[in-house]
C-alpha cells in the first residue's frame, strides 16, 4: 500500500505540512461522514493536540463511524474496545499469564496498546472498568502488578457515548471526563446530507474503500510541529479568565480544573496551526471552549432551575469575557 504522503523520519514538519496532510485527512474522513465539517475538524485539532475525545449522542448519528474513519486514515494500529457491563479493566489495560515452558509470567498487552483505540459506548461498562482508562490517558502509560509500559506516540482515545438516560448506561465519574480533552454530539444530518449518503452508502460500506492517506510517524511529526505555535501573553491572560470565570459563576457548582486549561492551551494551538497561522488569537479559543470545558463542569441549582445546559452557561461565560487585542 502507498500512502499519499510520506516523510524521513529526520525531517523536521512545519506548519505547511499540517495544513496539507491534515486537509487529506479530513478529506479521507469526509467520504464516509457526510455533512459533519466542524465534528472532523474537532477531531483532528485534538489529534494534533495529543487530547482525547469524547463523541457523545443519540446510536445511529456516526459516533464509531467518525472514530473508525480517523483511525483507518492514518497508517497505524488502530484496535476497538467494546464497553460492555462484563468488560473487565484487565482486557484493557493487559495481564500477566503463566508460561509454563518458560516459567514465567509474560505480560499480554490489552486493547488500549495502540496508537488510535476506539472505545465504542464507554458508559456502558462499570466505573471500575472505566477508571482502567485513567493512568493510560493522562500519562500515556500503563502499569501492571508492579511494571510500567509506556504507550506509543501518537496515542489518542475516540471514546463514544449514548445519553446517560438510556438504559444500561453508566454516567462517567469526574475523573474520567476530565481526561477527555474535548467533547462533541455529531448530530442528525442535514436532508441533503441523508440524501447523499443513501446513495454513497447504500449498497456498500464506505469504511472498506477508506485507504489510509498518511502514517503515524507523520502525525507525531505534526504534532511537534503545532507545539511551536506561538500563544502572546495577553492570550494566554484571555485563556485563564475564560476557564476562571467557570469557578466563580453561580451557576455552576464545579468549574473547570488547570487540566483543562493546559488542554484548551493545546488544542487552540493545534486550531491555529490548522488554519495555516503560526500564532494563536482569542477567536480560536473562544471558539473552543465550550467544546473543551462543557463537560468537565457541573451546574448548580440555579442553572437546574432556569433550565440551563452547562453548553449554554459555558457559552454565555465565555461570551463575558473581554476579547484582548493580541498583536
Amino acid at each position: 500500500m502507498t500512502l499519499s504522503y510520506q516523510r524521513s523520519a529526520t525531517d523536521q514538519l512545519s506548519l505547511g505540512d499540517v495544513v496539507e496532510v491534515m486537509g487529506r485527512v479530513r478529506t479521507a474522513i469526509e467520504s464516509v461522514i457526510e455533512g459533519k465539517r466542524a465534528a472532523v475538524d474537532l477531531a483532528l485539532t485534538v489529534l494534533l493536540a495529543e487530547g482525547h475525545l469524547l463523541v457523545e449522542d443519540v446510536p445511529g448519528v456516526g459516533k464509531t463511524m467518525l472514530a473508525k474513519a480517523l483511525g483507518r486514515s492514518i497508517d497505524c494500529s488502530v484496535r476497538r474496545l467494546q464497553f460492555t457491563p462484563d468488560l473487565l479493566p484487565s482486557d484493557i489495560t493487559g495481564v500477566s499469564v503463566y508460561n509454563q515452558e518458560t516459567r514465567d509470567f509474560e505480560f499480554k498487552p490489552g486493547g488500549i496498546f495502540a496508537n488510535i483505540v476506539v472505545g465504542d459506548e464507554i458508559n456502558r461498562a462499570s466505573p471500575k472498568t472505566q477508571s482502567a482508562l485513567l493512568e493510560s490517558m493522562e500519562e500515556r502509560q500503563v502499569s501492571v502488578d508492579g511494571t510500567t509500559y509506556l504507550l506509543e506516540r501518537p496515542f489518542m482515545v475516540v471514546a463514544t457515548q449514548n445519553p446517560i438516560e438510556m438504559e444500561g448506561t453508566y454516567p462517567l465519574p469526574e475523573a474520567q471526563r476530565d481526561r477527555f480533552t474535548a467533547r462533541i454530539a455529531i448530530g442528525y444530518p442535514t436532508p441533503n446530507a441523508e440524501l447523499a449518503m443513501l446513495d454513497s452508502h447504500g449498497t456498500s460500506d464506505p469504511l472498506g474503500d477508506l485507504t489510509p492517506v498518511t502514517d503515524g510517524a507523520t502525525v507525531k511529526g505534526l504534532i511537534d510541529a503545532v507545539k511551536g505555535v506561538y500563544v502572546s501573553p495577553a492570550v494566554k491572560h484571555y485563556l485563564v479568565q475564560v476557564v476562571n470565570a467557570t469557578r466563580t459563576s453561580r451557576e455552576l457548582r464545579l468549574g473547570a480544573s488547570p487540566r483543562a486549561t493546559l488542554q484548551l492551551l493545546r488544542v487552540s494551538r493545534a486550531a491555529a496551526a490548522l488554519a495555516g497561522r503560526d500564532y494563536v488569537s482569542p477567536d480560536d479559543v473562544a471558539g473552543l471552549a465550550t467544546a473543551v470545558l462543557a463537560h468537565r463542569v457541573l451546574p448548580s441549582t440555579d442553572a437546574q432551575l432556569a433550565r440551563r445546559t452547562v453548553d449554554e452557561v459555558v457559552s454565555h461565560l465565555v461570551a463575558s469575557v473581554h476579547l484582548p487585542d493580541h498583536r
